[in-house]
């Protein structure tokens, strides 16, 4: 088993054979490697750009476990989906597509504020900005093409909501199990480093979220496999914000371990090499677990993390990526833990976190 990757420190590449350092976004590049190593499937990451990746990979080795290089780019392209989620009647903010910030500055003056502007490309909140006026619009339109790698952006209605993922297994195109948790942002609004399942008002949603689901299955024949979905909830209602094929990153397979009983990773790599999963187990959900990123407040040198003994107790992994002594930069995760509840009334302790654990940055 190959790994690759631009950052040879991440510790998944402890696990494999031999990690072999190349741009996992450069379909290029992976397909001659795959070449070389004469490789018999291939896995995305955690990344958007490792999914479609993938795909283009597996459409021209002719390799099983993935959706045609087509669809990839519709489900993990933010205007490709908009466009699709339109014909479907998904229920999703209404995006209007640009590939200039002069074309979409013509319009400033249409536009019903507040509004959201993302680049089509980029996942974890890179890129996004919430426009409350005219006047805001253009360098929000700026920093989303910038940092777009397609060069592409939309424009979007700002729903006023909650935050939510709903990950899903496909077999045959319909949904056998589900998982679906809250999502929190402690530093940047648009970047998630904290969730806990399940989420809330999930039993009068799922059916609308897993119908929407399966009506996108049919209409891509979709593979079998993960089909994960981040959603807004306003007015007990789903807007559907983002798809993708792949795993969400932080260790987010381990709360879903838990709460459905089943090895999630394993299943999600089953799926992308091609092997039936007919045979996954359909548990539901349960129990209260939440996930939480310990991101360093500056830059400096990590020393050392120190946690509450009311959040220890609570705590069943915890996943350490930066060592003592080594430099950290502002926001860089340093340590990942995930939580076990009693009961959603124990949960309110996450509103709490930043005060029951210390971080050590010299």
């Amino acid at each position: 088993m190959y790994t690759t990757g631009n950052n040879p420190n991440l510790i998944g590449h402890q696990y494999a054979n031999e990690y072999i350092e190349a741009d996992y976004s450069d379909q290029i590049a992976i397909l001659g490697l795959s070449r070389k190593l004469s490789i018999d499937a291939i896995c995305s990451s955690a990344n958007d750009f490792g999914a479609i990746t993938a795909s283009y990979v597996a459409e021209k080795l002719s390799l099983p476990g993935h959706d045609n290089y087509k669809t990839a780019l519709i489900i993990h392209q933010k205007d490709k989906f908009k466009c699709l989620a339109e014909e479907l009647n998904i229920s999703t903010p209404k995006a209007i597509p640009y590939d200039s910030v002069n074309s979409a500055l013509k319009e400033k003056e249409n536009y019903i504020y507040p509004l959201l502007v993302k680049p089509v490309d980029l996942t974890g909140g890179k890129g996004i900005t919430k426009v409350i006026n005219s006047s805001q619009l253009k360098p929000a339109l700026e920093k989303a093409y910038l940092s777009s790698r397609a060069k592409k952006i939309i424009i979007e209605p700002f729903i006023n909501g909650t935050l939510h993922s709903f990950s899903t297994f496909l077999i045959n195109k319909k949904v056998v199990l589900y998982f679906s948790d809250n999502e929190y942002s402690a530093l940047d609004p648009f970047h998630v480093t904290a969730s806990f399942s399940p989420a809330l008002g999930i039993i009068n949603l799922q059916e609308s979220l897993i119908s929407q689901i399966e009506k996108i299955a049919e209409s891509l024949s979709l593979v079998d496999g993960i089909f994960h979905s981040q959603y807004i909830k306003k007015n007990n209602k789903a807007y559907i914000i983002d798809v993708a094929r792949r795993c969400s990153g932080d260790y987010y397979p381990i709360p879903v371990k838990h709460s459905l009983g089943i090895d999630w990773a394993k299943w999600i790599v089953k799926a992308e090499m091609g092997l039936d999963c007919k045979k996954i187990p359909k548990n539901k959900p349960s129990g209260f677990y939440g996930r939480y990123c310990i991101m360093s407040p500056s830059n400096g040198i990590f020393k050392k993390v120190k946690i509450h003994e009311t959040l220890k107790n609570k705590i069943i992994n915890n996943f350490k990526l930066v060592k003592e002594g080594h430099a950290v930069a502002t926001q860089q995760k340093i340590m990942i833990i995930t939580m076990k509840f009693k009961s959603p009334k124990e949960v309110t302790i996450l509103k709490k976190l930043e005060e029951l654990i210390r971080l050590d940055i010299e």
